[in-house]
């Protein structure tokens, strides 16, 4: 099976990249413009056995369509986008052309060179504020999708374009909508090296270690038990492992979309606390003023997965998550 990785050299991509290297004898292609990867990253995934590296933007519609069309993919797992909330609603345009304009053309050339099945990174920001009382006991696949900001927009336009373009042909799909991301490879191999990194548990990681003086929590005075913002964190490694099941999935079930989360909730409060008891830092902590387009509360309900998925997940513990991403930090010191 030849399977292409495009963003392959990010933070998701590059660790289902690791273990489609370590697991199985397929044929790796990673495509990924190297903007926010890391091309030391593909270095190191190098050592554990070579595959082929391509350095390509998506942008590039035609290039795209020949690569595909020469390479002849029975797989596509497509992570690469722009992710940033706050940055999306600065600058919707970059979100949309990237996210959604580039992944309608990698899509539609996917179907017409041959490829069998896609499967796509969505986000739990297409559920955008849900309701508290209905979310609070998780969010399923039937809940509505209104995106409160660009980001969440983007992907969610592209779960329908998928949707609509794979009836023209021979293809499935599944979709991720996944919640929060973090940790590291628990061999300490690759982890999240992004710079000026934005999510949580990394910040509180860089924070820990002194690589930050200070970590800001965006508002504190959100309709939740200590006023700031929860969400359901999952460990890289689980949300990985979930797209090999998917392309096994897909042999004998017709495409779908899921979840990918704990069915956990934490609170931005909870999660600096376990950081700071597992690295044993009691580091500065100040209260800045609210982002645009950040929902309250972000829960799962993981029923679906588990049920038609079969889904095991093997690290659902915060203070591992927490564990596994500071020791990575620490190597990129």
């Amino acid at each position: 099976m030849k399977i292409l990785i495009t963003g392959g050299a990010g933070y998701i991509g590059s660790h289902l990249t690791k273990q489609l290297l370590q697991t199985t004898n397929n044929e790796i292609v990673v495509l990924d413009n190297l903007v926010t990867g890391f091309k030391k990253t593909i270095d190191t995934l190098q050592t554990i056995r070579k595959f082929k590296f391509i350095n390509q933007d998506l942008k590039e519609w035609d290039k795209i369509k020949e690569i595909l069309n020469n390479e002849k993919f029975d797989v596509i797992i497509h992570f690469a986008a722009s992710l940033i909330v706050p940055e999306s609603v600065e600058k919707p345009a970059k979100y949309y052309l990237n996210n959604t304009a580039n992944t309608t053309n990698l899509v539609d050339c996917a179907l017409k060179s041959g490829v069998k099945k896609f499967i796509f990174s969505s986000t739990a920001a297409v559920y955008g504020e849900p309701d508290l009382s209905d979310a609070i006991n998780g969010i399923a696949e039937t809940f509505k999708t209104e995106p409160i900001n660009p980001y969440g927009q983007s992907k969610l336009f592209v779960e329908k374009i998928i949707k609509d373009i794979v009836k023209t042909g021979n293809m499935k799909y599944v979709i991720f909508r996944y919640f929060n991301v973090a940790g590291a490879d628990k061999e300490g191999l690759i982890g999240q090296s992004t710079l000026n990194a934005t999510h949580l548990i990394k910040v509180a990681a860089e924070t820990a270690l002194g690589k930050r003086e200070k970590i800001a929590i965006f508002g504190d005075d959100y309709k939740t038990p200590d006023g700031t913002c929860i969400r359901d964190y999952i460990d890289v490694d689980d949300l990985a492992k979930t797209h090999i099941d998917a392309i096994e999935y897909l042999d004998n079930n017709e495409s779908d979309t899921f979840n990918v989360g704990y069915s956990k909730g934490y609170s931005v409060k909870e999660v600096i606390e376990t950081m700071k008891k597992v690295s044993g830092v009691d580091f500065r902590v100040e209260i800045a003023p609210k982002r645009a387009g950040d929902p309250v509360l972000l829960i799962s309900d993981n029923t679906k997965i588990k049920t038609k998925m079969k889904w095991q997940p093997k690290y659902d513990n915060l203070e591992l998550i927490c564990k596994k991403a500071l020791e990575w930090e620490k190597k990129l010191s």
